[in-house]
């Protein structure tokens, strides 16, 4: 999916028509009463060879309270900033409206890439309300009739040169994971350290309240963004970049995440799926968890998913100036974290006062720390060194009396690493040896806290030369086949007759020395 379009405009224009035009499928009701739609409904729309989201909306309502109508007009404000492109419809029978201009104003400051398109403008009835739109000043309107599938490639048309640009920036937004490692490449430790072209992409996570943007302002060394007491302030995946430490960073502070139970609100609803998007930004994701009420169920959550998307993992107590017997709670954490995550096991874990910025050289060293392991290479030859002493010290089991063979290791990908093993009998394999092998590999090799990949292909008992080409023949392999052919034919090549014996020599003079070659 290259962008997100959302589809705006007033009450009964025509929007969830061209949804469900879009998306080949009627997920929206449609009627001609208005005012049916009243959430935001998101689905993988197709126009040509693109492939992009689409948002649909509520109508657009003139009321700003706290009714049906100004939480639906709230609601649709949200989508449309958070959209890469904003479609804004009016019905070409009605006609451009008092309301619709109050909205193109709205739109106009919100969203840098609006389109105007005329629904409803199949025929000449719909021509005057075609030209009025140009009145918007957004620019020239599309003329489509989301009913009829009309004026579609117009629409392809604009959306073509937003997209490569949408496409273009989310390439260099992205970050590179699941590097391929070459297989004869014997390179350690090598990886690209941060630049200002392409800084180190971190993500805040973590529950409300618990300081993720005081922790962002504090290593900004400015108050860029928005704090209070109150929990769920931040609304949105922000982005900044800067220098943290000499470190060129593009960190990203995203909305709290609670229990999904517990999440009645819509905006929250969004503000979550924006931070899971800003997960997946991410080459580093801090967990920052506050202290006075740590690894919490919804915690754990946080954590595991980072995990699970490749990212590595740096876990920060925050408020730690508020804590009285420091030691005893740091331990109580780290062996929380350790019962809690095993799958993270030796991840960072530090303690930070986002108020008063002490312990921000910590958390500086442990996400460099992290990044190096996440990009860390390791030479085969030591591997099958490993993989041997692991095998030897606890030898996988025999289910069934079938011995499982682990005959050879590599390393596959970096960020985060991935490892392959060709074995014997790899389905009869128990979960819990894989975990033996991933432990090892974090102790051994130094690699605490990030994911780590671990696959095993079944070699079995095919011959690994089957498919290999033949060398060119030496010079006895053609004498041999050369003989092979001769005693096909029934002749003698070099001394030897059909049958395998040797034909007799001519018998040499006695006392005569043979002549030298």
């Amino acid at each position: 999916m290259s962008f997100t379009l959302a589809i705006v405009g007033r009450p009964n224009v025509g929007k969830s028509t061209l949804f469900n035009r879009l998306v080949g499928k009627r997920l929206a009701l449609v009627d001609d009463q208005p005012g049916v739609t009243r959430d935001l409904r998101e689905g993988d729309a197709r126009l040509g060879d693109l492939r992009f989201i689409v948002i649909d909306s509520a109508g657009l309502e003139l009321a700003e309270d706290d009714s049906l109508q100004g939480r639906m007009r709230r609601l649709t404000e949200r989508a449309v900033e958070e959209a890469d492109i904003c479609l804004f419809l009016i019905d070409a029978r009605v006609g451009v409206t008092p309301a619709d201009e109050i909205f193109a104003d709205i739109l106009r400051r919100k969203n840098a890439h609006v389109i105007v398109a005329a629904n409803k403008a199949e025929g000449s009835a719909g021509d005057a309300g075609a030209i009025e739109a140009w009145g918007l000043g957004l620019g020239e309107p599309i003329r489509i009739s989301a009913e009829h599938g009309e004026g579609l490639d117009d629409l392809y048309d604009v959306l073509q040169p937003l997209a490569d640009r949408f496409a273009a920036q989310h390439a260099a937004d992205m970050p590179e994971t699941d590097v391929e490692v070459e297989e004869d490449s014997e390179e350690e430790g090598t990886f690209r350290m941060p630049t200002a072209a392409k800084p180190l992409q971190l993500a805040v996570i973590g529950r409300p309240n618990a300081g993720k943007s005081t922790l962002i302002n504090k290593i900004l060394g400015e108050d860029r963004l928005l704090t209070g007491p109150e929990a769920g302030i931040t609304r949105d995946a922000i982005s900044v970049s800067t220098e943290f430490m000499g470190t060129p960073m593009r960190i990203w502070d995203t909305a709290g995440m609670r229990k999904r139970g517990r999440i009645n609100d819509k905006l929250e609803k969004l503000s979550v799926a924006d931070g899971l998007r800003a997960v997946r930004f991410a080459e580093v994701v801090v967990v920052l968890l506050d202290v006075n009420i740590p690894f919490e169920v919804q915690d754990l959550r946080i954590a595991d998913l980072a995990e699970s998307e490749g990212r590595a993992v740096v876990v920060a107590a925050n408020k730690w100036d508020l804590e009285e017997d420091k030691p005893e709670k740091l331990k109580e954490l780290r062996e929380s974290f350790e019962r809690s995550l095993p799958q993270l096991r030796g991840a960072p874990l530090v303690t930070v006062s986002a108020k008063t910025g002490k312990g921000l050289d910590r958390l500086h060293n442990a996400i460099i720390k992290a990044y190096e392991v996440w990009n860390r290479r390791i030479s085969t030859a030591k591997l099958n060194l490993w993989l041997q002493a692991m095998t030897e010290a606890h030898p996988p089991p025999a289910p069934g009396g079938r011995r499982i063979k682990l005959r050879y290791m590599t390393q596959a990908k970096t960020r985060p690493p991935g490892f392959v093993v060709m074995a014997t009998h790899t389905d009869k394999l128990p979960d819990s040896y894989a975990r033996y092998l991933v432990n090892g590999l974090r102790t051994d090799f130094d690699m605490p806290g990030t994911p780590i990949r671990l696959f095993f292909r079944d070699q079995g008992t095919k011959n690994p030369y089957k498919d290999r080409k033949k060398s060119i023949p030496s010079r006895l392999t053609k004498h041999v086949e050369a003989r092979k052919a001769a005693e096909r034919k029934g002749k003698s090549v070099g001394g030897v007759v059909p049958g395998g014996t040797v034909r007799p020599d001519k018998p040499k003079p006695k006392g005569q020395r043979p002549p030298k070659k």
